[in-house]
């Protein structure tokens, strides 16, 4: 079949009830959309909502779980005075071990206008801080004060404790405290602070404003000690201490060409981080603040004088047979030879006599012109508030010049004697003490207080008196340790008291180069079975020396040597030029 041709006339008109129904449709459709589109703005204003509120539940989440510390009162945020504990610079020691820093706690005041019952209140805060005084702790909630402390320095499980009582007015403060993390072992020389962080002794107050100007995250103060010199420092002294029932005891090692002081103990000690809880007797430094008659390591410095003077020469003597009388004194040698000696036989044997003749050749002026030389006769310069005075004699006569030769008469702290002792060794040059860390490469100024041919001269005697001498004790083989004993009877209301003693030992090691100063001090010893009941310095403070030495040694890097080799033997050769012959009698009197 065969369609009829039409032609294509465009397209058909609407008309009637079919057009007005798609009309209706067409506005049913836009409606629908436009209720979507409402539907979505609400949803999503909502949705906005909830994104708010939960960050600031997350927010809070955080703070409460994280950032605050466990037990936090919500209230501790309250109002409160400005802080009164300022942050403050760490310590360290010198190889950066740290010595003290800042522990952040919480401590506990109140409102005392919020705490509706002040007597039930205190009872329940004293029932968990024990340590608190009721009646204290009612008066203070019942002051209607805006701000009462009632404890510092919360621990965490006291923090929370406190925050359990759920007792209105009551808030926490952040502090910092100060943590000593070695407790008493550096205690004299680190001090501490209050309970507000200000510097009450040691480095913490002579340094309180430097301290708090670096602040907590400023850069630490480093200081001159080895923890590990301490530790072996602390815990020989300590041993000695109760070996011999002494009252106390102090010693420090001292680098004898830069003056940087390693290692300072003073017993009996105390914990910086409980300061309170120890007697005034503990936070007494003596081997700074005290000064003492330190007896025969005086003798060290009378041949010094006298040799580097000219008053004497090595090869030089005096008579020493009988004991020397001056009015109502009389000077007597401990291990009397009863004979000529020379020089180097009076500091081997320790001659009193011997020494007192001597500082008569210096003569007085001479005498205190080196002492002051020696920087013993004024205030040591040194980083502590804690530093003694030395006591001279009031009227410095021909006596006070023959007992000031042998330690008597004149009293200087340990610290001031082992700096003017390091200048004997190291060359003639007297250099300060130190408790800071010199920077690598500073050059250290001092000032030259005896000859080099001197010093030279000392370091063979001071050698010659451990090898043959009264510190035979203090030989700590590989080492060669050189030194001088002390012992010297206490002041006492009625005269010198004969049975009280310090007894100390001053030493150098190596003596070929001396590199470091030991300087230690017993006061009061008591002798023993194995002392045969003696407590002079020749068998208490020598042998401790050398425990001391024998340890810190190797710490130090000191390579032990051949004492016997012939290098070390030419080195330390020096002739005693006595006159006795091979049967001990004298040849010749001078």
């Amino acid at each position: 079949m065969t369609l009829p041709a039409t032609s294509y006339q465009g397209p058909v008109p609407l008309t009637g009830g079919l057009e007005a129904e798609i009309e209706d449709d067409t506005h049913l459709v836009g409606s629908k959309a436009q209720a979507i589109r409402i539907g979505r703005i609400r949803l999503l204003t909502v949705a906005l909502v909830f994104a708010v509120s939960f960050s600031v539940l997350a927010g809070r989440l955080i703070e409460l779980t994280v950032i605050r510390e466990p037990g936090q009162s919500l209230a501790s945020t309250a109002a409160a005075p400005t802080k009164s504990t300022a942050g403050r610079a760490d310590i360290v020691d010198r190889n950066g071990i740290l010595l003290a820093t800042n522990l952040l706690t919480a401590s506990l005041y109140a409102d005392a206008r919020s705490v509706p019952d002040a007597a039930k209140a205190a009872r329940r805060v004293v029932g968990v801080l024990p340590e608190l005084s009721l009646a204290a702790v009612q008066e203070r909630l019942s002051s209607n004060r805006a701000f009462v402390w009632l404890k510092r320095n919360l621990t965490p499980s006291q923090q929370a404790a406190v925050n359990g009582l759920g007792i209105p007015g009551l808030h926490f403060r952040d502090e910092q405290r100060r943590l000593y993390p070695h407790g008493s072992l550096e205690s004299h020389v680190l001090g501490f602070t209050d309970v507000d962080g200000n510097g009450i002794s040691g480095m913490e107050k002579y340094f309180d404003q430097e301290m708090r100007d670096r602040g907590p995250r400023g850069q630490a103060l480093q200081v001159s000690l080895d923890v590990r010199v301490q530790h072996v420092l602390r815990d020989e002294l300590s041993e000695a201490m109760g070996r011999f029932r002494t009252k106390g005891a102090a010693g420090l090692v001292l680098n004898a060409n830069t003056g940087e002081i390693l290692g300072l103990v003073s017993l009996p000690d105390f914990d910086p981080n409980h300061p309170s809880a120890a007697p005034a007797l503990a936070r007494f430094n003596r081997a700074t603040k005290g000064v003492y008659e330190l007896g025969s390591v005086f003798k060290v410095l009378t041949v010094a004088m006298a040799l580097d003077s000219g008053a004497t020469k090595i090869r030089g003597g005096y008579d020493a047979t009988k004991p020397i009388r001056v009015a109502r004194y009389t000077i007597r040698d401990s291990h009397a030879k009863k004979r000529w000696l020379s020089v180097p036989e009076i500091l081997i044997y320790s001659s009193n006599i011997g020494a007192a003749k001597m500082a008569l050749d210096v003569g007085r002026d001479g005498q205190r012109q080196y002492l002051d030389r020696f920087g013993l006769l004024g205030r040591p310069s040194l980083e502590l508030p804690e530093v003694g005075m030395p006591i001279t004699p009031a009227r410095w006569g021909d006596i006070s010049t023959m007992t000031a030769a042998y330690g008597h008469g004149l009293a200087v702290s340990p610290v001031q004697f082992a700096s003017a002792f390091a200048a004997m060794v190291n060359g003639g040059v007297l250099l300060p003490a130190t408790l800071i860390k010199r920077k690598p490469g500073e050059r250290t100024v001092g000032v030259q207080v005896i000859s080099e041919r001197t010093s030279n001269q000392l370091r063979r005697l001071l050698r010659a008196v451990v090898e043959k001498g009264t510190g035979r004790k203090a030989q700590a083989p590989g080492y060669l340790v050189g030194g001088k004993t002390g012992t010297a009877e206490k002041a006492g209301a009625g005269g010198y008291r004969r049975k009280a003693l310090i007894s100390s030992f001053v030493a150098a090691f190596p003596m070929t180069a001396p590199k470091y100063v030991v300087y230690l001090l017993l006061d009061e010893p008591q002798g023993d079975v194995e002392t045969h009941g003696y407590a002079t310095a020749g068998w208490t403070a020598a042998p401790l020396t050398s425990r001391v030495v024998s340890r810190i040694a190797p710490i130090l890097g000191v390579r032990p040597q051949d004492n016997e080799s012939a290098p070390v033997q030419r080195a330390m050769a020096l002739p005693l030029y006595s006159r006795v012959d091979s049967r001990g009698r004298n040849i010749a009197v001078n």
